[in-house]
């Protein structure tokens, strides 16, 4: 029999490191690829540190140049979020457009039968129907699952997970048992391509996006200071608003068209329920009508029941049991039954 071959998605962490080990280990004929995607942050220790953790461990390693890819799908749909009044997931669309999607087109093109990544995540096939179902992972604290609901069938089908039935702890310890070079690198906290997390300063300086001052408003439209360009406030903000009143404010709603920043108490953040838009099914490829799930609105948060409404045009209605706060346009909801991830959406719009 044929041994299969898996090339992994190394990122020069401990999570991918850990990956390639246990593949290693489950005899799998392993080599391991870094996805050059950028130049800022700690990139060339990266892919550094990526390389090494492959000559450690005996297996060919690769480096992809996928820059330009990049640019034109992660960094653009951040800008051009940003620029329509929404506060984007770039990790979502890397996901699907890169990190899962041209590197596994290469690695298939490329003689190998799978890809893996370090992703707190499972993946399995439904005997059923045949498609390929995406599960939490088992440590609940570290589940990535959120991050790859806009996968398709045909990257699901040939992701492998590795991770995703270990916890982050123990994945560390049995990289440094290995003397894994990654094994105590600590875990990312910001955008990659905005190592600082000033994405403002990215939006200026790296993408030439120009910010033109604009009103803040309270919700009647009185006029209560002047804002720096709606691209540097998201849903739910409090601090850097520079505005002056007897009780805390916050953004509650932005309008790009007309420049404007609404803001509102913290009690006129919670919605019932949103509209949401380019969806992703994943046990099915669609639902025959409404559906009870468990949902979510942010990568952080513990979800809350919920149910999801197919609409006319593509789109989803999302009703929550209990308001939620701070719904923000571009970011993902992401319904659940149980382990398995149902599926998510785009934010479009909070309604109530």
């Amino acid at each position: 029999m044929t041994q299969q071959r898996i090339l992994v998605a190394m990122s020069g962490g401990v999570d991918s490191a850990g990956a390639a080990l246990l593949l290693q280990e489950q005899g799998y004929a392993v080599a391991g690829a870094y996805i050059h995607m950028h130049d800022y942050g700690a990139a060339v220790q990266d892919a550094a540190d990526a390389r090494r953790v492959c000559q450690q461990l005996g297996i060919p390693f690769f480096l992809l140049d996928e820059r330009e890819t990049f640019r034109r799908c992660v960094i653009g749909d951040f800008v051009s979020g940003y620029n329509r009044g929404e506060t984007p997931n770039p990790c979502v669309v890397c996901n699907r457009c890169l990190k899962i999607g041209s590197f596994l087109n290469w690695a298939l093109a490329n003689g190998f039968d799978a890809i893996a990544t370090g992703h707190y995540a499972s993946a399995a096939r439904d005997p059923g129907t045949g498609r390929t179902l995406l599960l939490r992972g088992q440590d609940r604290s570290k589940d990535q699952s959120y991050m790859l609901y806009h996968l398709t069938q045909r990257q699901l089908s040939h992701l492998v997970l590795p991770v995703g039935a270990w916890g982050k702890a123990a994945i560390r310890q049995k990289a440094e048992a290995h003397g894994l070079v990654s094994a105590q690198r600590p875990d990312s906290q910001d955008i990659c391509f905005v190592p600082d997390g000033d994405y403002v300063r990215f939006l200026e300086e790296e993408a030439g996006v120009r910010l033109e001052g604009g009103d803040f408003l309270d919700q009647d439209g009185h006029v209560l200071g002047r804002h720096r360009g709606q691209q540097a406030y998201t849903i739910g903000q409090r601090r850097g608003l520079g505005v002056s009143a007897s009780h805390p404010l916050y953004v509650a709603a932005k309008d790009p068209v007309h420049n404007t920043i609404t803001l509102a108490e913290n009690s006129r953040l919670y919605h019932l329920g949103l509209v949401g838009r380019d969806v992703n099914w994943i046990p099915f490829p669609e639902p025959d009508g409404s559906l009870a799930v468990t949902a979510k609105t942010r990568y952080s948060q513990t979800e809350t029941p919920a149910k999801v409404i197919p609409l006319e045009n593509g789109q989803v209605l999302v009703r929550f049991a209990v308001p939620q706060r701070a719904i923000t346009p571009g970011q993902a909801v992401v319904f659940y039954s149980g382990d398995q991830v149902v599926g998510g959406a785009t934010i479009d719009h909070a309604v109530d």
